[in-house]
């Protein structure tokens, strides 16, 4: 059975150790997060010498993870086997690798605490590895917040540092970094050094000290005009002014075109209910909600006049229209003509 996070520290803060932690998932925060409070807490500064490892999965096989495991400590308690992507141990999932592991987990050394980090992936829970660990280790699981959470998530961080923040605050941190728990703490850590003591965090302090980190990419841009939400769809293009290797115009431009277009489509459609919707976007049916959003926002005619703006950015960007404007140039004017309606006299 998967632990929380809290749980398993809140266990480590009362020198409740196991003799196996498996760290698992796609969010690496609460995965370092514990690995580093056993690494920092579970001996005293003069017994790690000897008795704490730090191993690099690229490096050993699950043989030479097990040998340390199996060592007794010298002159303290307990020893400490920590493996940093573990995910990367060449035999963790073969055959024979599996079969010691599971051996071990079995009966492990009670003197020693295997943290085994698994970063980025989960075991496949079908396989006798992943029930094996279920049942012999603390397991851990953890998964990337959507971005619907992060605010909440941020509020319970700063509740926790004793500090307050405007929800607009909060809004800023959760739509410059996103996601990306690691990122969110260093940033908000740095900001809190630079908070006197008992003020407020607000807006003002973000916006002069956090730069855009979280990675935007096209769909976002998307859903932001479907949303109407101005404010974010430029500050996607902001982002993608920064960082214009990873976005390229042309196949964002390719994207947008395809989406209005499938949208026109279904503007056509004699049946444009839900269900048909879904059937007619087959395996991106987890996009109805979206689609459906997107058909009330942009009616049959919007559709038209955005395709068209669609190719006029086309040929601005090759070079055939438009002169010398940037990439970023084309696409903010793109966004505006999407979210401000042309009058029809003016749409060529």
């Amino acid at each position: 059975m998967s632990h929380t996070p809290e749980a398993i520290l809140e266990q480590l803060k009362k020198r409740q150790f196991a003799p196996v932690y498996f760290l698992q998932g796609e969010e690496p925060y609460y995965i370092d997060l514990i690995s580093d409070y056993i690494a920092e807490h579970a001996l005293q500064e003069h017994e790690k010498g000897f008795n704490q490892v730090v191993l690099y999965g690229k490096d050993v096989d699950v043989a030479t993870v097990l040998l340390q495991a199996k060592r007794f400590p010298m002159m303290s308690e307990r020893s400490v086997v920590i493996v940093k992507e573990a995910q990367s141990i060449p035999d963790i999932e073969k055959e024979e690798g599996v079969k010691q592991l599971e051996a071990y987990l079995n009966h492990p050394l009670p003197s020693t605490i295997l943290v085994l980090c698994y970063k980025h992936k989960t075991l496949d829970g079908r396989k006798s590895l992943a029930k094996a660990v279920g049942k012999r280790a603390v397991l851990l699981t953890t998964k990337k917040l959507y971005d619907n959470q992060v605010p909440t998530w941020i509020n319970g961080y700063l509740k926790q540092k004793g500090v307050q923040a405007t929800p607009q605050a909060v809004l800023l941190l959760s739509e410059y970094i996103g996601a990306d728990l690691s990122r969110l703490v260093n940033e908000i850590d740095k900001l809190l050094l630079n908070l006197r003591p008992g003020a407020t965090l607000d807006e003002q302090v973000v916006q002069e000290n956090v730069g855009i980190s979280k990675e935007y990419n096209i769909f976002e841009l998307q859903s932001a005009l479907i949303a109407r939400d101005a404010l974010k769809a430029y500050r996607i293009i902001q982002y993608f002014e920064a960082n214009p290797k990873n976005n390229p115009l042309i196949p964002n431009l390719t994207l947008l075109f395809s989406f209005f277009t499938k949208l026109l489509c279904l503007h056509m459609a004699p049946d444009k209910s839900e269900a048909a919707v879904r059937r007619s976007l087959g395996n991106r049916g987890f996009l109805v909600k979206e689609y459906m959003q997107a058909l009330r926002v942009f009616p049959r005619q919007r559709c038209v006049d955005i395709i068209h703006f669609v190719r006029v950015a086309d040929l601005q960007v090759k070079g055939i229209e438009g002169g010398d404007m940037s990439d970023a140039a084309i696409l903010r004017e793109l966004v505006f003509k999407v979210l401000h309606p042309v009058p029809q006299a003016l749409v060529f």
